[in-house]
This record gives C-alpha cells, sequence and structure tokens, in this order.
C-alpha cells in the first residue's frame, strides 16, 4: 500500500472544558486554546489542548461546557520554557462546529518511525512498547509524534526500525504521572497517541 507522508487526520467530539484564551500569533494571525474533554468508553476522559485561530473562533464562538466537534491535524513543538513537558502535543483545529451525539477520538496518522521502538512490561505484566512517529507537513516541517501500543500490536511495534513507514489509527490520549526533580514532586500531564490499528506503508512523496 502507498500513501501520502502528510496524512494527519483528526476527528474529535467532546466538551470544552474552559472558554478559549490566546496563545500566540503566527504570520500576522492570532490564535486561542482550550482544553477539550473528550470521554472513553470506560469513562474516564483525555484532556486535548486545542489551538484554533480566532478567525475560525468568530465564526463558531467556543464557551466553557459546550460540546464541540473539531476536524484537524495533530501537532507537536518543542517546549523551551522548563516547566512542563519538552514535546508539547496539540490539536490544530481547521474546522469547529457543535458537537452532537457520543464523544469521539479518532486519528489517523501516516509517517516515519525516528526512533528505535522501546519495548517493555509493566508490574503487571502487560506488554506495551513506545514509538516516536515523524508526521511530515507540506511546507517541509515535520510532527514527531509519540505513540503507545499494547499486547500483540506492541510487540508488532517492537519489530520496526527507524525510518519504516507506518499508517496508524488510534486516539489522542492523556495520562497524569509523577515527576520527581530535586527531591520535589510535582503533577504533570503526558500526551500521547494510543494506536489501534497500525500497517506497513511505501510512501510516495
Amino acid at each position: 500500500m502507498q500513501i501520502n507522508w502528510n496524512e494527519n487526520q483528526a476527528l474529535l467530539r467532546g466538551t470544552a472544558a474552559e472558554a478559549p484564551v490566546y496563545s500566540h500569533t503566527n504570520h500576522g494571525m492570532e490564535y486561542e486554546a482550550f482544553p477539550l474533554m473528550v470521554r472513553r468508553l470506560s469513562g474516564a476522559e483525555d484532556r486535548v489542548n486545542v489551538i484554533v485561530s480566532r478567525a475560525l473562533l468568530q465564526q463558531h464562538p467556543v464557551q466553557a461546557g459546550q460540546e464541540v466537534e473539531i476536524e484537524g491535524e495533530v501537532r507537536s513543538f518543542n517546549n523551551k520554557s522548563g516547566k512542563g513537558s519538552r514535546l508539547v502535543i496539540t490539536l490544530y483545529a481547521r474546522q469547529l462546529r457543535e458537537g452532537v451525539g457520543e464523544h469521539c477520538n479518532n486519528l489517523v496518522l501516516a509517517g516515519a518511525i525516528c526512533k528505535p521502538p522501546v519495548f517493555r512490561r509493566t508490574p503487571m505484566g502487560r506488554e506495551i512498547c513506545d514509538l516516536l512517529l515523524a508526521v511530515n507537513r507540506r511546507y517541509g516541517r515535520a510532527d514527531y509524534l509519540p505513540c503507545i501500543a499494547w499486547g500483540a500490536l506492541a510487540r508488532r511495534c517492537a519489530e520496526l526500525s527507524v525510518g519504516d513507514a507506518i499508517r496508524l489509527e488510534g486516539r489522542f490520549q492523556s495520562r497524569s504521572y509523577t515527576k520527581v526533580e530535586q527531591g520535589e514532586t510535582t503533577q504533570r500531564i503526558a500526551y500521547e497517541i494510543s494506536v489501534m490499528q497500525l500497517e506497513p506503508v511505501e510512501a510516495i512523496e
């Protein structure tokens, strides 16, 4: 199967936890950010940081507690502030509308493995594999997205090598963890892609 490197599609439906606030300005365009809470079937929630242009928000205003559906792309950037995670993962909104129906969290990504997979077992014996996927944008940049797979899929991922091209389906996932630095303990949130399906592909430019 052949696939274009630029495949990066996200469809999420959830609840805006807070009202949007100013995030940054890029090439003269202002952007705002807000957290989107998306329920899983288990009842747990994933917290997704959404970046959206102010122009799009003017067409489709968002308020805290509102149900929202977003189509867009998963993006990454390096956090150089020294606070929080070094790699920040966000959902870049291209379309925004009222959310109707059950929450959903669907991603389709195609890219290349850019670090050796890390396979391990949890204290309870579950198999798990960490991947770092590089997904090219159209204009020379790339997003580096941490991915995680479990069980039989983790074993398959452990056999991948740096440079292998893959296409995956999954969900945008958040999880809390404890960070200890210089004797101080803080609670942080990690963001990653939980892999549900995966297949090798032949990339085309």
